[in-house]
Order: C-alpha cells, then sequence, then structure tokens
C-alpha cells in the first residue's frame, strides 16, 4: 500500500546514529533525502537512508518502512515503489 507520509505519526525503530533512535512524532515535511518530524512544537530533520520508520496510518495499522525504500523526491516515490507492490 502506498501513502502520503506527511500527517502520519513516526518512530524511529533503528538507525545508524543512535541518538536517532526511539524519536517520535508526526510528519510534517519531507524532502528527497528527509524527514522533517514535529513533537511538543519541536521540529527535528531526519535523514532517511539511515533508518527504519515506524508509520502509522490513520487506521491505527503500523508499518515499517526501511528509509532507503522511500529516500526519492515524494513526487517520484510512487513511480519507484510501484515496482514492490505487483
Amino acid at each position: 500500500m502506498l501513502h502520503e507520509l506527511i500527517g502520519l505519526g513516526v518512530e524511529v525503530v533503528r538507525s545508524t546514529d543512535r541518538k536517532m533512535a526511539g524519536m517520535k512524532g508526526e510528519v510534517v515535511d519531507e524532502t528527497r533525502n528527509t524527514l522533517v518530524i514535529e513533537k511538543g512544537g519541536v521540529e527535528k530533520r531526519l535523514p532517511k537512508a539511515t533508518s527504519i520508520f515506524r508509520f502509522t496510518l490513520p487506521n491505527g495499522e503500523k508499518v515499517d518502512v526501511d528509509g532507503r525504500l522511500i529516500a526519492v523526491a515524494p513526487e517520484d516515490r510512487t513511480k519507484k515503489l510501484m515496482k514492490y507492490c505487483r
């Protein structure tokens, strides 16, 4: 299932940067290489390619995603990931 990331809850499950592991918040923006999350009025920019993220979908389902798979421009993600959904 493909989904817009902005507005979803997210947690960093694993990261090569130990300081990032366990970070939680809501995705408020993204670029090709980063997610911007906000929690308590503070925004943090997290690199996608070095982490495993756990997104919470609107229906409450939790999905773990390797950041390397989503390290593309948001507008190009659907085209790239469609090959994995077949």
